[in-house]
């Protein structure tokens, strides 16, 4: 491994986001192939390691200290899954260990367990996944001597290899002394102690290799008779010890990376957060425009990962609805005078029955809104400045209501869409006049209401006339104030998190129209509406170039750092193609 090529190029390699997990399973691989460290010819060769290592076994039988395994059906899959050097030797990983199981006394009696530390080590997969270290003494509980009598669970001597078979694959552990586990494990005990730190190594370098052995769906697990039949690449003892040294040394350098990328992502974090929060809070033009100037000459730096693009677009959208986006034009006319016609066109409608008479928004006073606004906007509820409905869902017992429909009928799921241009189904006239489903015209918003995961508070512009299910809410610009439409969506994209907010319930906590109607809108003037709209689109223009931008180095760097772990494999005459493969 030339590390010195490492930390030449790491600066770049680390804005690959899995750079150093990467780097590290890598140096495992290296490992277990016998291309870590060089071999020595005045090494005991690992075929007379194993014949020492099978009479050992054998002497532990005779003694009574281990049972004699029973003989494995061994197949030739996998038995040599790539080359070795030539002083290695192939055998099955129960050739140089004990394979032990574990057990559970009776959960139900509390006698059989006491508190970690104070009876014999048990331990079980949650303990692991907690643990960060790779030895250790004990889990969260230990058994009790009845607790031990009382289960299946072996007790395994000081530097047993502990590996987990299940819930999940591929923890792996050395015990600093006498353990036990429960039957999530598959442990090792070596027949010759000083094996154990490689085959730690091997465990960690092919777990996941392991956990595609795994059977079961929903509780998949690796059997003892499939971790009894490992291939295992047994290298001389000798050389066992100069891999560990060498593996030690690289995870330590790896530790380094990683500190080093870690400081300074959370510079890099912290920048671009103080960049921003100046710019959503600046005291004044002048400030403001300071910090904006800031921001742009930085980007490059300050837009390194998606999150950093997705917070500058919210930050795009929070600058727009606080009138900070583009300069007021004195000549524009008022929103208050803007409000005024709405309600006057509201109540035309209303009077011609063009829309229906709803709930009224509640009154709100100024010590609600969240923040200021320019001295030509207002502030007013969506419900006052638009006709807010929803719909429902025929009934799926009649099929005239969906049987050859050809209206359209769109759910909450579709929210997820920009534009959406399909209904979900189809329903018939029949069905539209029998729930007095109402048409809602292309520009209408639609709001999700509540469903899966976060699909509530979603928003999206119909493109087509179609009706919709009552987990919708239907936002409609009033007749004649369609150009609103652009602003409202952004608006309601900027207030996602407010809105799913305001949503109340247990296991589904939902919306409802009042609520999607009483949300405050910073309303400015029709003319500042579009050049606002106008220059969000040229900003979220911006962020896409950004992405494209910020995916493109991430697989420059990438294929920098493959280029780099190639290079530790050409002495070798294989290629990281190969490695990868096998």
């Amino acid at each position: 491994m030339n590390a010195a090529r490492l930390m030449q190029h790491f600066e770049r390699i680390s804005e690959v986001p899995d750079a150093v997990p990467r780097l590290r399973r890598f140096i495992l691989d290296l490992a277990v192939r016998g291309k870590l460290v060089e071999q020595d010819p005045k090494d005991e060769p690992a075929a007379e390691l194993l014949e020492r290592i099978r009479a050992e076994k054998a002497r532990l039988v005779k003694e009574g200290k281990i049972r004699s395994a029973r003989a494995l059906e061994v197949s030739k899959e996998d038995s040599e899954r790539f080359q070795i050097p030539v002083t290695w030797t192939w055998c099955r990983l129960s050739e140089v260990g004990a394979i032990v199981g574990g057990g559970t006394p009776p959960s139900a009696d509390a006698d059989n367990f006491t508190n970690g530390g104070s009876g014999t080590a048990w331990l079980t997969p949650a303990d692991l996944g907690k643990h960060t270290g790779l030895y250790v003494s004990h889990g969260a509980r230990d058994l009790t001597p009845q607790g031990l009598r009382s289960s299946s669970a072996t007790l395994m001597p000081k530097g047993s290899v502990l590996f987990t078979s299940r819930a999940p694959i591929g923890y792996t552990a050395i015990a600093a002394n006498e353990v036990s586990t429960n039957q999530g494990f598959k442990s090792v005990v070596p027949f010759i102690p000083e094996c154990n730190l490689y085959i730690a190594v091997y465990f960690r370098a092919f777990g996941k290799w392991i956990d595609g052995k795994a059977s079961g769906t929903t509780f998949r697990e690796v059997s003892g008779k499939i971790v009894a039949n490992l291939p295992f690449p047994l290298p001389p003892l000798a050389e066992q010890h100069r891999i560990i040294a060498k593996v030690d040394e690289l995870m330590t350098l790896c530790d380094r990376l990683e500190a080093a990328q870690a400081g300074r992502e959370n510079r890099r974090d912290r920048l671009a957060a103080a960049s921003l929060h100046r710019l959503n809070n600046g005291a004044d033009v002048e400030s403001f425009r300071e910090h904006a100037r800031f921001h742009l000459r930085h980007l490059p730096r300050l837009t390194t990962r998606p999150e950093h693009i997705q917070q500058l677009r919210q930050t795009i959208l929070n600058l727009a609805a606080r009138g900070q986006l583009v300069p007021q034009d004195p000549n524009d006319e008022t929103a208050s005078v803007l409000l005024n016609r709405i309600e006057k066109r509201k109540a035309e409608l209303l009077g011609e029955a063009k829309i229906k008479k709803t709930k009224a928004c509640r009154k709100f006073d100024l010590n609600e809104v969240p923040h200021s606004v320019p001295k030509l906007w207002t502030w007013a509820m969506l419900g006052e400045i638009t006709d807010v409905g929803t719909g429902s869902t025929p009934s799926r017992t009649q099929p005239s209501f969906w049987d050859d429909g050809s209206i359209p009928w769109i759910s909450s799921g579709s929210t997820s869409q920009s534009l959406i241009t399909i209904g979900d189904e189809f329903v018939t006239e029949k069905a539209v006049t029998a729930h007095r489903l109402r048409l809602y015209q292309p520009g209408t918003l639609l709001v999700a209401l509540y469903g899966q995961g976060k699909t509530r508070g979603q928003v999206a512009t119909l493109g087509i006339e179609s009706t919709i299910n009552q987990a919708c809410a239907a936002v409609c610009p009033l007749q004649g104030f369609e150009p609103m439409h652009s602003y409202l969506k952004l608006l309601l994209q900027k207030n996602y998190d407010e809105v799913r907010a305001l949503s109340a319930g247990g296991a589904q906590p939902n919306l409802n129209v009042q609520k999607i109607k009483e949300v405050l809108v910073p309303l400015p003037p029709v003319t500042e509406q579009h050049r606002i709209v106008a220059k969000v689109d040229e900003l979220m223009g911006l962020c896409d170039r950004l992405k494209t931008q910020l995916t493109a180095a991430q697989t420059e760097s990438r294929g920098l750092l493959e280029t780099t772990l190639a290079d530790a494999l050409a002495e070798n005459g294989e290629t990281l193609q190969e490695v990868l493969q096998t």
